[in-house]
């Protein structure tokens, strides 16, 4: 893909280093296998030998989703622009709120010429309401304008809602927004097998965070249970403390003990899990991106259950791979694992449907296909006549 005898400097600016791992490693490989140099920066807690080890410069970073303190947020940015000075990277490739906004500021003081703003979710900031959520918005809105305003700037977006509430806000103009749905799955790792034997296991695989309705799951685990419905619940994931809506380990350890639901905590062979189990779970109350736990069990081959909100909209089809019920309840989530707990047939068929959808659309190759084209069009200064791949 690169002619040139010099390599090209892409460079990450991600928060998480489990974050990148999870989300945007094969991208970066795909990037060093098509000659780029690629560094990232991000803060450095249990993944970083691993991901030198793949050929990757690594920057440790001070920055911190959680942080609040104004005195921190700006040396977080004087930080990002010492670097970037010292790096003079070709591209560089904001993934989520904070790299989004304070690696826009950055780029734009250091004169990078090429800027990629990936947008994973919009969570609540705009769906809030109340006048705190009228604020919030604006506030938001007047940040993402500046960052959007480099004039070789693409914004990624995972969805088309997402998408359209930058365009209807004047956030991003429509030629800047390129639709990318979701990081990818490899579909060769995640793979079906035919349905185990026994009582079903219901799974969520996710960071524990209230968020993503693991007390909704709960809930209706409960309910199930007063009614003597056949099926377990298994949680995989940890909670995430610098997230505000992370659930103690005190409370997932009580639900364990009650018996209400398994508790595995975090887990490397989800791939392993998944074939273990009957349905898949994500009962979200915020705007996703494209929720990887879910193209996970998708291409697994079983039934998915999610909440009727952005992101999972573009995973889940109603009465075609699963059921799409209202964020926050139980009720609803529980007359949905119902209906899948009773019908074998139903989960096959719909296992099936995911599987090809998965493939179809979602696969690790198409993602990082149309990221490096995207790529390409900016360094070469084509920016502005960039398309969307066809892949996508």
């Amino acid at each position: 893909m690169n002619n040139s005898n010099q390599k090209r400097k892409i460079f990450f600016l991600v928060t998480e280093d489990w974050y990148f791992w999870s989300h945007r490693l094969p991208l970066a490989k795909a990037a060093i296998a098509n000659g780029y140099e690629v560094v990232l920066a991000t803060r450095v807690t249990d993944h970083g030998k691993r991901i030198t080890d793949q050929g990757i410069r690594l920057i440790h970073l001070g920055l911190r989703r959680r942080s609040k303190n104004p005195f921190h947020e700006f040396s977080s940015i004087l930080e990002l622009i010492r670097i970037y000075k010292a790096e003079r990277p070709d591209l560089v490739h904001h993934v989520a709120l904070k790299p989004v906004l304070y690696g826009s500021i950055a780029a734009r003081i250091c004169g990078i010429k090429s800027v990629v703003n990936a947008v994973a979710g919009l969570g609540y900031v705009f769906v809030a309401a109340g006048v705190k959520g009228v604020l919030l918005r604006s506030i938001m809105t007047g940040l993402y304008k500046l960052a959007f305003s480099h004039r070789n700037c693409k914004g990624i977006f995972q969805n088309p809602e997402d998408n359209k509430v930058f365009i209807n806000r004047g956030i991003i103009r429509p030629e800047q927004s390129v639709l990318i749905r979701g990081s990818g799955v490899d579909t060769k790792l995640f793979s079906p097998v035919p349905e185990a034997d026994g009582v079903p296991k219901i799974i969520l695989a996710s960071r524990m965070l209230w968020d993503k309705g693991v007390g909704e799951l709960v809930e209706a685990a409960r309910i199930l249970k007063r009614r003597s419905v056949a099926g377990s619940v298994i949680l995989v994931g940890q909670p995430d403390p610098e997230n505000p809506a992370s659930i103690p380990e005190k409370t997932l350890t009580r639900w364990n003990s009650e018996g209400v639901i398994s508790w595995l905590g975090f887990r490397d062979d989800v791939a392993e899990l998944l074939n273990q189990s009957h349905i898949a779970v994500l009962p979200s109350s915020y705007g996703e991106g494209v929720p990887k736990g879910l193209l996970e069990a998708a291409a697994a081959g079983l039934p998915l259950i999610a909440t009727d909100m952005p992101g999972c909209r573009e995973v889940v089809r109603p009465d075609v791979n699963g059921f799409l019920v209202p964020p926050r309840d139980p009720e609803g989530l529980a007359r949905a694992l119902n209906i899948l707990l009773q019908d074998r047939e139903m989960r096959r068929r719909m296992g099936r449907a995911s599987r090809e959808i998965a493939v179809n659309e979602f696969s690790e190759e198409q993602v990082v296909d149309a990221t490096l084209s995207l790529y390409e069009d900016l360094l070469s200064g084509m920016g502005k006549l960039f398309r969307p791949h066809p892949l996508v």
